[in-house]
Protein backbone atom coordinates (compact mmCIF):
# COMPACT_ATOMS: atom_id res chain seq x y z
CA UNK A 1 0.00 0.00 0.00
CA UNK A 2 1.15 3.48 -0.60
CA UNK A 3 2.15 5.15 2.13
CA UNK A 4 4.00 8.32 1.29
CA UNK A 5 4.65 10.33 -2.11
CA UNK A 6 7.06 13.25 -2.13
CA UNK A 7 7.10 15.18 -5.47
CA UNK A 8 9.70 18.31 -6.24
CA UNK A 9 10.15 20.28 -9.41
CA UNK A 10 7.72 18.10 -11.62
CA UNK A 11 5.66 20.17 -13.70
CA UNK A 12 4.08 22.78 -11.96
CA UNK A 13 4.60 21.29 -8.50
CA UNK A 14 7.40 22.57 -6.15
CA UNK A 15 7.31 20.96 -3.39
CA UNK A 16 4.46 18.37 -1.92
CA UNK A 17 4.34 15.67 0.17
CA UNK A 18 1.26 13.14 0.58
CA UNK A 19 0.21 10.73 3.19
CA UNK A 20 -1.79 8.23 1.85
CA UNK A 21 -4.16 5.27 4.04
CA UNK A 22 -6.29 2.63 3.26
CA UNK A 23 -9.69 2.59 0.97
CA UNK A 24 -10.46 5.32 -1.15
CA UNK A 25 -8.56 8.24 -1.57
CA UNK A 26 -9.61 10.83 -3.87
CA UNK A 27 -8.79 13.51 -5.63
CA UNK A 28 -10.52 16.79 -6.90
CA UNK A 29 -9.92 20.51 -8.47
CA UNK A 30 -10.67 22.83 -11.16
CA UNK A 31 -9.81 22.32 -14.56
CA UNK A 32 -6.37 22.55 -15.30
CA UNK A 33 -5.24 23.00 -11.72
CA UNK A 34 -2.99 19.47 -12.67
CA UNK A 35 -5.21 17.16 -10.80
CA UNK A 36 -3.62 14.37 -12.93
CA UNK A 37 -0.13 15.27 -12.14
CA UNK A 38 -0.26 12.70 -9.10
CA UNK A 39 -1.07 10.05 -11.83
CA UNK A 40 1.98 11.28 -13.92
CA UNK A 41 3.95 11.49 -10.81
CA UNK A 42 3.33 7.84 -9.73
CA UNK A 43 3.21 6.89 -13.69
CA UNK A 44 6.90 8.02 -14.15
CA UNK A 45 7.76 6.31 -10.48
CA UNK A 46 6.76 2.82 -12.32
CA UNK A 47 9.12 3.24 -15.21
CA UNK A 48 7.47 5.46 -17.38
CA UNK A 49 9.31 7.07 -20.14
CA UNK A 50 9.20 10.94 -20.31
CA UNK A 51 11.01 13.99 -21.46
CA UNK A 52 12.81 17.14 -19.97
CA UNK A 53 9.80 18.80 -20.34
CA UNK A 54 7.87 17.70 -17.24
CA UNK A 55 11.08 19.33 -14.70
CA UNK A 56 9.16 22.64 -13.62
CA UNK A 57 10.33 25.29 -15.68
CA UNK A 58 14.05 27.09 -14.01
CA UNK A 59 14.71 24.33 -11.85
CA UNK A 60 17.54 21.77 -12.22
CA UNK A 61 16.02 18.00 -12.15
CA UNK A 62 12.41 16.65 -11.23
CA UNK A 63 12.92 14.84 -8.00
CA UNK A 64 9.84 12.00 -7.03
CA UNK A 65 9.75 9.22 -4.58
CA UNK A 66 7.10 7.12 -3.00
CA UNK A 67 7.26 5.28 0.22
CA UNK A 68 5.25 1.83 -0.09
CA UNK A 69 3.90 -0.97 2.90
CA UNK A 70 4.61 -4.45 1.52
CA UNK A 71 2.14 -6.01 3.83
CA UNK A 72 -0.57 -6.54 1.23
CA UNK A 73 2.40 -7.11 -1.60
CA UNK A 74 3.55 -10.40 -1.31
CA UNK A 75 4.78 -10.61 -5.07
CA UNK A 76 6.43 -7.34 -4.75
CA UNK A 77 8.54 -8.70 -1.07
CA UNK A 78 9.18 -11.78 -3.21
CA UNK A 79 10.61 -9.76 -6.18
CA UNK A 80 12.59 -7.73 -3.91
CA UNK A 81 13.65 -10.84 -1.83
CA UNK A 82 15.26 -12.66 -5.45
CA UNK A 83 16.67 -9.19 -6.63
CA UNK A 84 18.53 -8.88 -3.27
CA UNK A 85 16.73 -5.15 -2.80
CA UNK A 86 14.73 -5.85 -0.05
CA UNK A 87 14.93 -3.80 3.18
CA UNK A 88 12.46 -5.65 5.34
CA UNK A 89 8.46 -4.57 5.81
CA UNK A 90 8.83 -1.03 3.61
CA UNK A 91 10.01 -0.06 0.15
CA UNK A 92 11.12 3.07 -1.62
CA UNK A 93 10.93 4.32 -5.09
CA UNK A 94 12.86 7.25 -5.98
CA UNK A 95 13.33 8.59 -9.67
CA UNK A 96 15.13 11.78 -10.61
CA UNK A 97 14.71 13.59 -14.38
CA UNK A 98 17.47 16.14 -15.07
CA UNK A 99 16.69 19.22 -17.05
CA UNK A 100 18.68 18.09 -19.77
CA UNK A 101 16.93 14.39 -19.91
CA UNK A 102 19.30 12.36 -18.10
CA UNK A 103 17.35 10.27 -16.11
CA UNK A 104 18.39 8.39 -12.73
CA UNK A 105 15.98 5.44 -10.50
CA UNK A 106 16.16 3.92 -7.24
CA UNK A 107 14.68 1.23 -5.33
CA UNK A 108 15.58 1.45 -1.22
CA UNK A 109 18.41 3.33 -1.85
CA UNK A 110 20.06 1.46 -4.38
CA UNK A 111 20.95 2.21 -8.44
CA UNK A 112 18.53 0.11 -10.45
CA UNK A 113 17.46 0.23 -14.39
CA UNK A 114 14.11 1.39 -15.46
CA UNK A 115 13.33 -2.33 -16.36
CA UNK A 116 13.53 -3.46 -13.12
CA UNK A 117 11.82 -0.24 -11.66
CA UNK A 118 8.62 -0.79 -14.07
CA UNK A 119 9.02 -4.68 -12.86
CA UNK A 120 8.96 -3.66 -9.13
CA UNK A 121 5.57 -1.05 -9.62
CA UNK A 122 4.08 -3.50 -11.73
CA UNK A 123 3.52 -5.24 -8.67
CA UNK A 124 2.66 -2.13 -6.64
CA UNK A 125 0.44 0.29 -8.86
CA UNK A 126 -2.29 -0.33 -11.58
CA UNK A 127 -3.04 2.53 -13.13
CA UNK A 128 -6.24 3.32 -15.20
CA UNK A 129 -6.17 5.97 -17.61
CA UNK A 130 -9.23 8.41 -18.90
CA UNK A 131 -8.29 6.69 -22.09
CA UNK A 132 -8.37 3.07 -20.90
CA UNK A 133 -11.91 2.03 -22.16
CA UNK A 134 -9.84 2.38 -26.05
CA UNK A 135 -7.36 -0.78 -25.13
CA UNK A 136 -10.75 -2.79 -24.50
CA UNK A 137 -11.48 -2.50 -28.06
CA UNK A 138 -8.79 -4.72 -28.74
CA UNK A 139 -9.33 -8.60 -29.08
CA UNK A 140 -6.26 -9.16 -27.55
CA UNK A 141 -6.65 -7.15 -25.05
CA UNK A 142 -9.85 -8.74 -24.60
CA UNK A 143 -8.71 -12.48 -23.87
CA UNK A 144 -6.14 -11.49 -22.01
CA UNK A 145 -8.48 -9.47 -19.81
CA UNK A 146 -10.86 -12.64 -19.74
CA UNK A 147 -8.21 -14.84 -18.84
CA UNK A 148 -6.89 -12.63 -15.77
CA UNK A 149 -10.28 -12.53 -14.56
CA UNK A 150 -10.85 -16.44 -14.47
CA UNK A 151 -7.32 -16.67 -13.69
CA UNK A 152 -5.90 -19.12 -15.67
CA UNK A 153 -2.40 -18.58 -15.28
CA UNK A 154 -1.74 -22.62 -14.78
CA UNK A 155 -4.18 -23.10 -17.95
CA UNK A 156 -2.50 -20.62 -20.00
CA UNK A 157 1.25 -21.35 -19.53
CA UNK A 158 0.45 -25.20 -20.24
CA UNK A 159 -0.88 -24.24 -23.68
CA UNK A 160 1.59 -21.98 -24.73
CA UNK A 161 4.36 -24.93 -23.44
CA UNK A 162 2.36 -27.30 -25.90
CA UNK A 163 2.62 -25.09 -28.79
CA UNK A 164 6.05 -23.96 -27.99
CA UNK A 165 7.13 -27.78 -27.74
CA UNK A 166 4.97 -28.61 -31.03
CA UNK A 167 7.12 -25.52 -33.26
CA UNK A 168 10.53 -26.50 -32.20
CA UNK A 169 9.55 -30.00 -33.13
CA UNK A 170 8.40 -28.62 -36.49
CA UNK A 171 11.55 -26.69 -37.02
CA UNK A 172 13.89 -29.75 -36.28
CA UNK A 173 11.86 -31.50 -38.87
CA UNK A 174 12.11 -28.71 -41.27
CA UNK A 175 15.89 -28.23 -40.66
CA UNK A 176 16.38 -32.31 -41.45
CA UNK A 177 13.92 -32.31 -44.16
CA UNK A 178 15.53 -29.34 -46.12
CA UNK A 179 19.02 -31.05 -46.12
CA UNK A 180 17.91 -32.72 -49.14
CA UNK A 181 20.54 -35.86 -50.35
CA UNK A 182 23.38 -36.30 -48.30
CA UNK A 183 25.29 -39.47 -49.88
CA UNK A 184 28.06 -37.25 -50.77
CA UNK A 185 28.64 -35.40 -47.35
CA UNK A 186 28.33 -39.18 -46.07
CA UNK A 187 31.02 -40.56 -48.26
CA UNK A 188 33.69 -37.55 -48.06
CA UNK A 189 32.85 -37.52 -44.04
CA UNK A 190 33.86 -41.36 -44.01
CA UNK A 191 36.52 -40.99 -46.59
CA UNK A 192 38.22 -38.22 -44.37
CA UNK A 193 37.59 -40.28 -40.85
CA UNK A 194 39.26 -43.08 -42.60
CA UNK A 195 42.40 -41.29 -42.89
CA UNK A 196 42.25 -39.80 -39.44
CA UNK A 197 41.31 -42.72 -37.55
CA UNK A 198 44.43 -44.78 -38.73
CA UNK A 199 46.25 -42.86 -37.16
CA UNK A 200 47.07 -42.22 -32.97
CA UNK A 201 45.69 -38.87 -32.48
CA UNK A 202 45.78 -38.05 -28.78
CA UNK A 203 47.64 -35.90 -27.39
CA UNK A 204 49.64 -38.47 -25.26
CA UNK A 205 50.51 -40.37 -28.27
CA UNK A 206 51.34 -37.24 -30.15
CA UNK A 207 53.21 -36.34 -27.07
CA UNK A 208 55.14 -39.72 -27.00
CA UNK A 209 56.22 -39.82 -30.72
CA UNK A 210 57.80 -36.59 -30.85
CA UNK A 211 59.69 -37.40 -27.81
CA UNK A 212 60.94 -40.59 -29.36
CA UNK A 213 61.48 -39.09 -32.42
CA UNK A 214 63.90 -36.37 -30.81
CA UNK A 215 65.61 -39.19 -29.27
CA UNK A 216 65.94 -41.18 -32.56
CA UNK A 217 67.28 -38.24 -34.35
CA UNK A 218 69.77 -37.45 -31.21
CA UNK A 219 70.69 -41.20 -30.69
CA UNK A 220 74.34 -41.03 -31.34
CA UNK A 221 74.94 -38.16 -29.20
CA UNK A 222 73.26 -39.34 -26.64
CA UNK A 223 74.87 -42.64 -26.53
CA UNK A 224 78.32 -40.88 -27.01
CA UNK A 225 77.44 -38.07 -23.95
CA UNK A 226 76.36 -41.08 -21.64
CA UNK A 227 79.09 -43.51 -22.13
CA UNK A 228 81.82 -40.82 -21.56
CA UNK A 229 79.74 -39.60 -18.46
CA UNK A 230 79.68 -43.62 -17.03
CA UNK A 231 83.81 -44.10 -17.42
CA UNK A 232 84.32 -40.64 -15.82
CA UNK A 233 82.13 -41.70 -12.72
CA UNK A 234 82.97 -45.66 -12.67
CA UNK A 235 86.75 -44.63 -13.05
CA UNK A 236 87.64 -46.27 -16.19
CA UNK A 237 89.00 -42.54 -17.38
CA UNK A 238 91.61 -42.31 -13.74
CA UNK A 239 90.18 -43.03 -10.04
CA UNK A 240 86.10 -43.32 -9.71
CA UNK A 241 84.75 -40.38 -7.52
CA UNK A 242 83.04 -42.48 -5.67
CA UNK A 243 86.90 -43.78 -4.74
CA UNK A 244 87.52 -40.16 -4.30
CA UNK A 245 85.18 -39.13 -2.09
CA UNK A 246 85.61 -41.84 -0.04
CA UNK A 247 89.51 -41.10 0.57
CA UNK A 248 88.66 -37.68 1.11
CA UNK A 249 86.14 -38.56 4.38
CA UNK A 250 89.33 -40.59 5.65
CA UNK A 251 91.46 -37.80 5.80
CA UNK A 252 88.83 -35.24 7.12
CA UNK A 253 87.53 -37.76 10.27
CA UNK A 254 91.35 -38.39 11.27
CA UNK A 255 91.53 -34.42 11.59
CA UNK A 256 87.75 -33.72 13.22
CA UNK A 257 88.44 -34.43 16.40
CA UNK A 258 90.10 -30.74 16.28
CA UNK A 259 87.23 -29.17 14.15
CA UNK A 260 83.69 -30.05 15.02
CA UNK A 261 82.39 -28.61 11.83
CA UNK A 262 84.44 -31.04 9.98
CA UNK A 263 81.73 -33.75 10.60
CA UNK A 264 78.98 -31.60 9.16
CA UNK A 265 81.13 -32.11 5.72
CA UNK A 266 81.46 -35.61 5.91
CA UNK A 267 77.91 -36.20 6.14
CA UNK A 268 77.51 -34.25 3.22
CA UNK A 269 80.34 -36.46 1.47
CA UNK A 270 78.59 -39.17 2.35
CA UNK A 271 74.97 -37.66 0.82
CA UNK A 272 77.15 -36.46 -2.42
CA UNK A 273 78.25 -40.39 -2.47
CA UNK A 274 75.18 -42.46 -2.31
CA UNK A 275 73.99 -39.86 -4.91
CA UNK A 276 76.92 -40.20 -7.38
CA UNK A 277 76.10 -44.20 -6.94
CA UNK A 278 72.21 -43.44 -7.95
CA UNK A 279 73.76 -41.36 -11.00
CA UNK A 280 75.64 -44.09 -12.30
CA UNK A 281 72.97 -46.55 -12.14
CA UNK A 282 70.35 -44.15 -13.97
CA UNK A 283 73.26 -43.39 -16.61
CA UNK A 284 73.73 -47.11 -17.78
CA UNK A 285 69.86 -47.98 -17.77
CA UNK A 286 69.95 -44.87 -19.90
CA UNK A 287 72.51 -45.65 -22.54
CA UNK A 288 70.89 -49.33 -22.43
CA UNK A 289 67.85 -48.08 -23.45
CA UNK A 290 69.48 -46.30 -26.23
CA UNK A 291 68.85 -47.86 -29.80
CA UNK A 292 71.01 -46.75 -32.36
CA UNK A 293 68.44 -48.16 -35.07
CA UNK A 294 68.25 -46.38 -38.45
CA UNK A 295 64.90 -47.93 -39.83
CA UNK A 296 63.13 -46.95 -36.27
CA UNK A 297 64.12 -43.62 -36.47
CA UNK A 298 63.13 -43.78 -40.14
CA UNK A 299 59.42 -45.11 -39.28
CA UNK A 300 59.16 -42.01 -36.71
CA UNK A 301 59.93 -39.82 -39.10
CA UNK A 302 57.49 -41.24 -41.93
CA UNK A 303 54.41 -41.02 -39.29
CA UNK A 304 55.72 -37.33 -38.07
CA UNK A 305 55.24 -36.65 -41.35
CA UNK A 306 51.81 -37.88 -42.45
CA UNK A 307 50.72 -36.27 -38.56
CA UNK A 308 51.70 -33.22 -40.13
CA UNK A 309 50.11 -33.34 -43.60
CA UNK A 310 47.15 -34.05 -41.50
CA UNK A 311 46.99 -31.04 -40.24
CA UNK A 312 48.07 -28.96 -42.90
CA UNK A 313 44.85 -30.54 -44.99
CA UNK A 314 42.54 -30.24 -41.79
CA UNK A 315 44.05 -26.50 -41.43
CA UNK A 316 44.47 -27.56 -37.53
CA UNK A 317 47.73 -28.53 -35.54
CA UNK A 318 48.94 -32.11 -35.10
CA UNK A 319 47.71 -31.58 -31.34
CA UNK A 320 43.65 -30.43 -32.59
CA UNK A 321 43.17 -33.36 -35.02
CA UNK A 322 41.65 -35.31 -32.11
CA UNK A 323 38.55 -32.58 -32.00
CA UNK A 324 38.80 -32.23 -35.95
CA UNK A 325 37.93 -36.09 -36.03
CA UNK A 326 35.31 -36.90 -33.26
CA UNK A 327 33.81 -33.43 -34.75
CA UNK A 328 33.46 -34.99 -38.06
CA UNK A 329 32.40 -38.46 -36.49
CA UNK A 330 29.48 -36.24 -34.40
CA UNK A 331 28.54 -34.51 -37.81
CA UNK A 332 28.29 -38.13 -39.78
CA UNK A 333 26.64 -40.25 -37.22
CA UNK A 334 24.12 -37.32 -37.22
CA UNK A 335 23.58 -37.39 -41.15
CA UNK A 336 23.39 -41.38 -40.67
CA UNK A 337 20.65 -40.97 -38.03
CA UNK A 338 18.70 -38.36 -39.56
CA UNK A 339 16.12 -40.84 -41.51
CA UNK A 340 15.59 -42.10 -38.41
CA UNK A 341 15.11 -39.25 -36.66
CA UNK A 342 12.73 -38.13 -39.65
CA UNK A 343 10.79 -40.87 -39.11
CA UNK A 344 10.56 -40.79 -34.50
CA UNK A 345 9.93 -36.75 -35.20
CA UNK A 346 6.74 -37.57 -37.02
CA UNK A 347 5.42 -39.67 -34.06
CA UNK A 348 6.55 -36.86 -31.35
CA UNK A 349 5.13 -34.23 -33.39
CA UNK A 350 1.86 -35.88 -33.31
CA UNK A 351 2.07 -36.30 -29.69
CA UNK A 352 2.78 -32.93 -28.75
CA UNK A 353 -0.38 -32.41 -31.34
CA UNK A 354 -2.48 -34.48 -29.05
CA UNK A 355 -0.96 -32.73 -25.95
CA UNK A 356 -1.60 -28.83 -26.71
CA UNK A 357 -5.83 -30.20 -28.17
CA UNK A 358 -5.84 -31.96 -24.10
CA UNK A 359 -4.54 -28.97 -22.54
CA UNK A 360 -6.36 -26.33 -24.76
CA UNK A 361 -9.78 -28.17 -24.19
CA UNK A 362 -8.79 -27.82 -20.30
CA UNK A 363 -8.37 -23.47 -20.71
CA UNK A 364 -11.43 -23.62 -22.94
CA UNK A 365 -13.91 -25.30 -20.36
CA UNK A 366 -12.04 -22.60 -17.85
CA UNK A 367 -12.60 -19.79 -20.26
CA UNK A 368 -16.05 -21.09 -21.09
CA UNK A 369 -16.94 -20.90 -17.04
CA UNK A 370 -15.06 -17.30 -16.75
CA UNK A 371 -17.10 -15.59 -20.18
CA UNK A 372 -20.13 -16.50 -18.50
CA UNK A 373 -19.48 -15.06 -15.38
CA UNK A 374 -18.13 -11.99 -16.51
CA UNK A 375 -20.93 -11.76 -18.80
CA UNK A 376 -23.52 -11.59 -15.30
CA UNK A 377 -21.46 -9.42 -13.26
CA UNK A 378 -21.12 -6.84 -16.10
CA UNK A 379 -24.68 -6.99 -17.30
CA UNK A 380 -25.67 -6.41 -13.47
CA UNK A 381 -23.01 -3.49 -13.43
CA UNK A 382 -24.26 -2.04 -16.68
CA UNK A 383 -28.10 -1.99 -15.46
CA UNK A 384 -26.88 -0.26 -12.34
CA UNK A 385 -25.06 2.42 -14.18
CA UNK A 386 -28.69 3.02 -16.06
CA UNK A 387 -28.49 1.06 -19.03
CA UNK A 388 -30.38 -1.32 -20.49
CA UNK A 389 -29.48 -4.60 -22.25
CA UNK A 390 -27.09 -6.49 -21.59
CA UNK A 391 -23.28 -7.58 -21.86
CA UNK A 392 -21.73 -10.77 -23.51
CA UNK A 393 -18.42 -12.70 -23.66
CA UNK A 394 -18.41 -14.75 -27.04
CA UNK A 395 -15.74 -17.33 -27.53
CA UNK A 396 -15.22 -18.20 -31.17
CA UNK A 397 -12.97 -20.90 -32.66
CA UNK A 398 -9.49 -19.30 -33.63
CA UNK A 399 -8.72 -19.42 -37.49
CA UNK A 400 -6.07 -21.54 -37.34
CA UNK A 401 -5.32 -25.12 -38.38
CA UNK A 402 -2.00 -25.67 -35.92
CA UNK A 403 -1.37 -25.48 -31.88
CA UNK A 404 -1.79 -21.99 -31.00
CA UNK A 405 0.14 -20.25 -27.72
CA UNK A 406 -3.34 -18.62 -27.20
CA UNK A 407 -5.39 -21.28 -27.51
CA UNK A 408 -8.07 -22.49 -29.41
CA UNK A 409 -10.26 -19.86 -29.35
CA UNK A 410 -10.83 -16.03 -29.68
CA UNK A 411 -12.79 -13.69 -27.17
CA UNK A 412 -15.54 -11.36 -28.62
CA UNK A 413 -17.35 -8.48 -26.70
CA UNK A 414 -20.82 -8.46 -27.27
CA UNK A 415 -23.09 -5.42 -26.09
CA UNK A 416 -26.94 -5.15 -26.38
CA UNK A 417 -27.55 -1.06 -25.44
CA UNK A 418 -30.97 -1.90 -25.36
CA UNK A 419 -33.09 -4.45 -24.29
CA UNK A 420 -34.42 -6.28 -27.40
CA UNK A 421 -31.36 -5.34 -29.73
CA UNK A 422 -29.13 -8.15 -30.74
CA UNK A 423 -25.59 -8.00 -29.24
CA UNK A 424 -23.15 -6.24 -31.81
CA UNK A 425 -18.98 -6.46 -30.93
CA UNK A 426 -17.64 -3.54 -28.38
CA UNK A 427 -15.62 -1.97 -30.35
CA UNK A 428 -18.32 -1.06 -32.96
CA UNK A 429 -20.13 0.83 -30.67
CA UNK A 430 -20.84 4.56 -31.44
CA UNK A 431 -21.41 6.72 -27.83
CA UNK A 432 -18.30 7.32 -26.13
CA UNK A 433 -20.70 7.62 -23.55
CA UNK A 434 -22.16 4.50 -24.05
CA UNK A 435 -18.19 3.20 -24.46
CA UNK A 436 -17.23 4.47 -21.52
CA UNK A 437 -19.85 3.36 -18.83
CA UNK A 438 -19.72 -0.13 -20.81
CA UNK A 439 -15.46 -0.53 -19.82
CA UNK A 440 -16.28 1.26 -15.85
CA UNK A 441 -18.67 -1.67 -15.69
CA UNK A 442 -16.41 -4.49 -17.32
CA UNK A 443 -13.26 -2.85 -15.15
CA UNK A 444 -14.81 -2.52 -11.81
CA UNK A 445 -16.36 -6.22 -12.81
CA UNK A 446 -12.76 -7.66 -13.15
CA UNK A 447 -10.58 -5.47 -11.30
CA UNK A 448 -9.72 -6.46 -7.19
CA UNK A 449 -9.21 -10.09 -8.52
CA UNK A 450 -4.79 -9.65 -8.43
CA UNK A 451 -2.43 -9.45 -5.96
CA UNK A 452 -1.41 -5.66 -6.93
CA UNK A 453 -2.79 -3.60 -3.43
CA UNK A 454 -2.60 -0.05 -5.02
CA UNK A 455 -5.56 0.83 -7.60
CA UNK A 456 -5.16 4.38 -9.62
CA UNK A 457 -8.31 6.09 -11.52
CA UNK A 458 -7.28 8.83 -13.48
CA UNK A 459 -11.02 10.28 -14.86
CA UNK A 460 -12.47 7.20 -15.57
CA UNK A 461 -15.86 8.67 -14.80
CA UNK A 462 -15.95 10.99 -17.73
CA UNK A 463 -19.02 10.86 -19.08
CA UNK A 464 -21.68 9.96 -16.83
CA UNK A 465 -23.19 12.22 -14.03
CA UNK A 466 -26.02 12.03 -11.51
CA UNK A 467 -27.41 9.18 -10.17
CA UNK A 468 -25.06 7.08 -12.14
CA UNK A 469 -21.77 9.01 -10.77
CA UNK A 470 -22.98 7.94 -7.13
CA UNK A 471 -23.64 4.55 -8.17
CA UNK A 472 -19.56 4.49 -9.27
CA UNK A 473 -18.31 6.63 -6.30
CA UNK A 474 -20.09 3.73 -4.52
CA UNK A 475 -18.66 0.65 -6.89
CA UNK A 476 -15.36 2.74 -6.14
CA UNK A 477 -15.80 2.52 -2.09
CA UNK A 478 -16.56 -0.85 -2.47
CA UNK A 479 -13.72 -1.86 -4.04
CA UNK A 480 -11.57 0.24 -1.71
CA UNK A 481 -12.02 -2.31 1.18
CA UNK A 482 -10.61 -4.89 -1.13
CA UNK A 483 -7.20 -2.37 -2.11
CA UNK A 484 -5.94 0.96 -1.82
CA UNK A 485 -7.99 3.04 -3.96
CA UNK A 486 -6.86 6.73 -5.62
CA UNK A 487 -9.07 8.61 -8.05
CA UNK A 488 -8.73 11.64 -9.65
CA UNK A 489 -12.60 13.05 -9.82
CA UNK A 490 -15.01 15.47 -11.25
CA UNK A 491 -17.94 14.46 -9.82
CA UNK A 492 -18.74 15.25 -6.45
CA UNK A 493 -20.94 12.23 -6.19
CA UNK A 494 -17.86 10.03 -7.06
CA UNK A 495 -15.71 12.82 -4.25
CA UNK A 496 -18.34 12.17 -1.65
CA UNK A 497 -17.39 8.71 -1.34
CA UNK A 498 -13.78 8.74 -0.82
CA UNK A 499 -12.71 8.16 2.97
CA UNK A 500 -9.72 10.44 2.54
CA UNK A 501 -9.71 14.09 -0.31
CA UNK A 502 -6.97 15.94 -1.48
CA UNK A 503 -7.57 19.41 -3.23
CA UNK A 504 -5.21 20.47 -6.34
CA UNK A 505 -5.11 24.20 -6.93
CA UNK A 506 -3.04 26.83 -8.81
CA UNK A 507 -2.27 30.24 -8.06
CA UNK A 508 0.26 32.02 -10.16
CA UNK A 509 3.32 34.07 -8.18
CA UNK A 510 5.38 36.50 -10.10
CA UNK A 511 4.71 35.30 -13.27
CA UNK A 512 4.91 31.23 -12.80
CA UNK A 513 1.62 29.13 -12.19
CA UNK A 514 2.12 26.63 -9.77
CA UNK A 515 -0.19 23.72 -8.13
CA UNK A 516 -0.52 22.90 -4.53
CA UNK A 517 -2.12 19.55 -3.07
CA UNK A 518 -3.95 20.06 0.42
CA UNK A 519 -5.47 17.40 2.39
CA UNK A 520 -9.12 18.59 3.42
CA UNK A 521 -10.92 18.13 6.85
CA UNK A 522 -14.52 17.41 7.24
CA UNK A 523 -15.43 21.51 6.49
CA UNK A 524 -13.26 21.92 4.28
CA UNK A 525 -14.49 19.21 1.97
CA UNK A 526 -17.98 19.84 1.90
CA UNK A 527 -17.01 23.27 0.69
CA UNK A 528 -14.93 21.62 -2.01
CA UNK A 529 -17.57 19.47 -2.90
CA UNK A 530 -20.12 22.63 -2.79
CA UNK A 531 -17.98 23.99 -5.58
CA UNK A 532 -17.98 20.68 -7.84
CA UNK A 533 -21.63 21.17 -7.33
CA UNK A 534 -22.24 24.74 -8.09
CA UNK A 535 -19.40 25.80 -9.75
CA UNK A 536 -17.31 29.19 -8.85
CA UNK A 537 -19.60 30.79 -6.86
CA UNK A 538 -20.94 28.81 -4.33
CA UNK A 539 -23.97 28.93 -3.26
CA UNK A 540 -26.26 27.86 0.51
CA UNK A 541 -28.09 25.60 -1.87
CA UNK A 542 -24.38 23.85 -3.20
CA UNK A 543 -23.99 23.60 0.31
CA UNK A 544 -26.87 21.78 1.38
CA UNK A 545 -26.19 19.56 -1.22
CA UNK A 546 -23.08 18.67 -0.08
CA UNK A 547 -23.63 18.02 3.33
CA UNK A 548 -26.45 15.45 1.56
CA UNK A 549 -23.91 13.83 -0.27
CA UNK A 550 -21.44 13.37 2.75
CA UNK A 551 -24.42 11.96 5.10
CA UNK A 552 -25.30 9.78 2.48
CA UNK A 553 -22.31 7.66 2.11
CA UNK A 554 -22.82 4.65 4.17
Amino acid sequence: MLRHLAIRDFAVVSATELEFGPGLTVISGETGAGKSLLVDALDFLSGSRADSGIVRHGAERAELSAQFDLGDAPEASAWLREAELDEGGDCQLRRTLRADGGSRAWINGRPVTLAQLAELAGRLVEIHGQHEHQALLSRTSQLALLDAYGRHDAETGAVREAAQAWSSLLRERDLLSNQGDVSDRIAWLEHQLGELQRESLEPDAIAELVASHRRHAHSASLVSTCEAAVARLAGDEGPALARQLQQIRGELARQAEHEPRLGEVDAMLDSAAIQVDEALSLLEQVRADLDLDPAAFVELDRRLGRLHDLARKHRATPETLAAQRDALFSELEALQRAGERLRTLDAEIADATSRWQQAAAVLRARRDTAARALSEATTTLIAELGMGGRFEVALEPADTHKPDPNGSERVEFLVAANAGQPPRALRKVASGGELSRISLAIEVAALGLDAVPTMVFDEVDTGIGGAVAEIVGQKLRALGAKRQVLCVTHLPQVAAQGHAHYRVSKAESDGVTQSAVQALDAKAREEELARMLGGVEVSKEARAAARRLLRGVA
